[in-house]
């Protein structure tokens, strides 16, 4: 699989290997995913669509994986981005979707405490969350909304005494049934100029009165649990406010490349697992007097795949180095959003293509990669509108 994170410059050439500490850790990320999360068991925790992955979540946690990019000052693993990217891959090659079960918490939640929250909200929720006693669920996307976040926000909070009061509802907030906190993205001023002011962000107890969530039956990435989750007058103590009140976009920024290069190394750890997948098969079936192997077009689309695989892989080393080096990325990041969600679903396709009728049954992997990360094309941001962003990065005009 060979991921290479860190880019070293030595006159005009660049090397893209593994230092000895990313590589250490790239193994013995793999020897946990292959020892305790298999492939097996991830399709039987996906299927099972009404019940959260506990038992995925206690492993995690046990082993410490939790507190990647958390500081040690606050009980975490410390390390940056890229090492959090060499585990997000590792992780999605067997786990598909189900690396939401790490990287809600971990993305969603550390990293926008990290990035905003003062020290005491540091102190009283990254421990937890670095010990995996802390549960984050994202409630961002507005009935009406999709992608339009900012225009299609009806959800208000009115300042009282001692916090605010929340009204309105989210769809696909992932996870909220088994979530401890809910990060709520709400206008709190009505009179602004622009639709990106005004707002604040407010990380809620899920446990609180008034909160009401319903499961959301998906194609894929089942076992997570998404749903609409309605907040009836739901009362939010100021210290649980994120930031400046009516700052909450400015707020958002320095997590969203994080969050498309987590997007990125998914669909690369995808891609890793319908490689191995195709290549076990095509070695092992026998049709027309020999191994499947030898028929050229399915060598062909093997080809194909691990292209797929080395150019998703070169552009997520990229950004995840410019993003570890405090460098401007956005660009970069929309595209490696764009580049790898398409790729993994091209690959799991072909993948499906290659084992015939069992790509398509439930008791191989190949349906369930290409379930999972066809949302992806969509989500966080379609990819309509990222390369909407990047001809506007190109001095062409806004089209929305």
């Amino acid at each position: 699989m060979g991921a290479n994170w860190e880019r070293k410059r030595t006159g005009s050439t660049m090397d893209f290997s593994l230092t000895d500490e990313q590589q250490a850790f790239r193994d013995v990320v793999r020897r946990w995913v292959d020892a305790e999360a298999p492939k097996d068991w991830m399709r039987t925790l996906e299927a099972d669509e009404e019940n959260y992955p506990y038992a995925l979540w206690d492993k995690l946690a046990e082993q410490g994986f939790f507190g990647i990019g958390i500081p040690e000052e606050y009980d975490g693993l410390g390390g940056d981005v890229m090492m959090q990217m060499i585990f997000a891959r590792e992780f999605a090659r067997t786990a598909g979707g189900l690396l939401w079960v790490w990287g809600l918490t971990s993305f969603g939640g550390a990293k926008t405490i990290g990035a905003v929250g003062t020290e005491e909200q540091k102190n009283r929720w990254l421990r937890p969350m670095a010990q995996g006693k802390l549960r984050v669920s994202l409630s961002m996307t507005e009935p009406d909304g999709g992608t339009d976040v900012l225009g299609a926000m009806k959800t208000y909070a009115d300042k009282v005494e001692g916090g605010w009061r929340l009204k309105g509802a989210k769809m696909w907030t992932t996870a909220a049934k088994a979530a401890d906190r809910l990060l709520v993205l709400a206008r709190t001023d009505r009179n602004v100029e622009k639709k990106h002011h005004g707002l604040t962000m407010f990380f809620v107890d899920a446990k609180s009165p008034g909160i009401t969530c319903s499961l959301l039956p998906k194609l894929g990435m089942r076992a997570m649990g998404s749903c609409e989750v309605h907040y009836d007058d739901v009362f939010v103590p100021d210290e649980d406010v994120l930031g400046e009140p009516g700052q909450a976009w400015y707020a958002m920024l320095p997590t969203l490349n994080n969050e498309r290069i987590m997007v990125g190394a998914q669909c690369l750890g995808a891609i890793d697992g319908v490689l191995e997948d195709a290549l076990d098969y095509m070695k092992q079936r026998k049709a027309f007097g020999g191994i499947i192997g030898r028929f050229q077009i399915l060598q062909h689309y093997v080809a194909d795949i691990a292209t797929w695989q080395k150019t998703t892989e070169l552009l997520l080393n990229n950004v995840a180095w410019m993003q570890a080096n405090g460098m401007p990325c956005g660009v970069e990041a929309n595209m490696l959003k764009m580049v790898a969600t398409e790729n993994a679903v091209k690959a799991a396709d072909l993948g499906i293509q290659i084992l015939g009728g069992m790509g398509y049954s439930a008791e191989t992997d190949m349906q369930r990669y290409w379930r999972d990360h066809r949302i992806l094309r969509m989500t966080p941001i379609s990819n309509e509108m990222v390369r909407n962003t990047i001809a506007e990065s190109l001095g062409l005009p806004r089209s929305f």
